[in-house]
């Protein structure tokens, strides 16, 4: 369980502001100038920022209303996501050239597996270096890459020297690097659950290498165990060439907020009909049933409950959308999104995400 194989060589390679860079390429009369893909109306949300734009504190899911208070100046661009999905896929078709062990965690981001690659090459950082530069050339783009011998340090590599940088942690120098980090910076740490490694007095990975591994799982199951073995630099989870979809849903943000019972009940019809037919199309069959609802002040709440049958049948949705609501408080300023998704297919893949998800709920 504690072996750390440090044989490996993997990258994790992620573009820089992607939809904004590709907007910035298209139309050079943008270059320089911050924007933000996404929608500029007052319900509108930040897609992507450039990097001018993030200089003024915009980033990604902002609302669009507040990026433009704090920069004016900020020039809103249409996504066309078609449009990235063919630049992806054109990433992808250079990552292929070095190896075939690519994992996609999204549509501007990926680890590789270079330990074996096409080329021979011996170090990850040469490969890495190579794919910046063909991806440069042929497509006129930046990315940053994050070499090391496991995926849970590539990734925090490819962050260190943004935006067109390569960052390489060394098995020598891992501890040291880890031991310095802030607690935030350690994957599955959101805000939450980076307020309760503080209220345990850990705000750093050398505070977390010292709490024993009984501790941390007491304190947060499953995911405490992941914890503890990443604050030794131990990550043994592969680079894997296929995802299995582990959930499908939809969400709604409206145009002005919506208060009441009633009229969210309305909308909860809408969104179940259309997660039904998601579920039908990607032929999905889940367990789990899960409310997201984001408030006015934008407080964003979930509740999840599941079912011994999946769920498939709109009537079921929406019934079970219907009972999660109706145990949340809605505040009088109203809401603004509502969502619902279903996840813990019947495989068995999702099972142990969806009891991480509802105990840290």
């Amino acid at each position: 369980m504690f072996q750390n194989d440090l044989s490996r060589r993997i990258v994790h390679v992620d573009m820089d502001a992607f939809f904004a860079s590709v907007e910035q390429r298209d139309r050079p009369e943008l270059r320089g100038k911050p924007i933000a893909v996404g929608h500029a109306e007052r319900r509108g949300v930040v897609a992507t920022a450039s990097y001018e734009a993030r200089r003024f504190g915009v980033h990604s899911a902002m609302p669009s209303s507040r990026a433009k208070q704090l920069c004016p100046e900020l020039i809103f661009v249409e996504g066309r996501m078609a449009h990235y999905r063919e630049i992806s896929a054109a990433i992808r078709e250079i990552f292929e050239r070095y190896t075939d062990l690519v994992e996609p965690l999204s549509i501007d981001e990926a680890f590789l597996d270079v330990t074996d690659n096409k080329l021979g090459l011996e170090y990850g950082t040469e490969v890495a270096r190579r794919i910046k530069m063909d991806i440069r050339r042929e497509l006129s783009l930046t990315a940053s890459a994050g070499v090391s011998y496991n995926k849970f340090l590539a990734k925090i590599a490819s962050d260190w020297r943004k935006p067109d940088g390569i960052f390489t942690i060394h098995p020598t120098r891992a501890q040291e690097f880890i031991d310095a980090l802030p607690i935030e910076a350690f994957w599955g740490v959101g805000p939450a659950t980076a307020k309760r490694f503080h209220e345990m007095g850990i705000s750093t990975g050398y505070a977390l290498r010292m709490r024993s591994f009984t501790e941390l799982t007491d304190r947060f199951g499953a995911a405490g165990a992941l914890f503890y073995k990443f604050a030794r630099g131990i990550d043994s989870r592969p680079v894997k060439t296929s995802r299995v979809r582990k959930s499908v849903g939809c969400e709604e943000t409206f145009l002005d907020d919506i208060a009441g019972f009633e009229a969210l009940s309305e909308r909860m019809a809408g969104i179940a009909a259309d997660l039904t037919r998601r579920i039908s199309r990607h032929d999905f069959r889940g367990r789990t049933i899960t409310l997201k609802i984001r408030f006015a002040d934008f407080t964003t709440k979930t509740r999840s409950m599941t079912a011994l049958v999946p769920y498939v049948a709109e009537p079921a949705i929406l019934e079970a959308g219907m009972k999660l609501l109706s145990g949340i408080e809605i505040p009088p300023e109203g809401v603004r999104l509502l969502g619902l998704s279903v996840s813990s297919p019947e495989s068995g893949t999702g099972a142990a995400e969806a009891t991480l998800f509802e105990s840290i709920e």
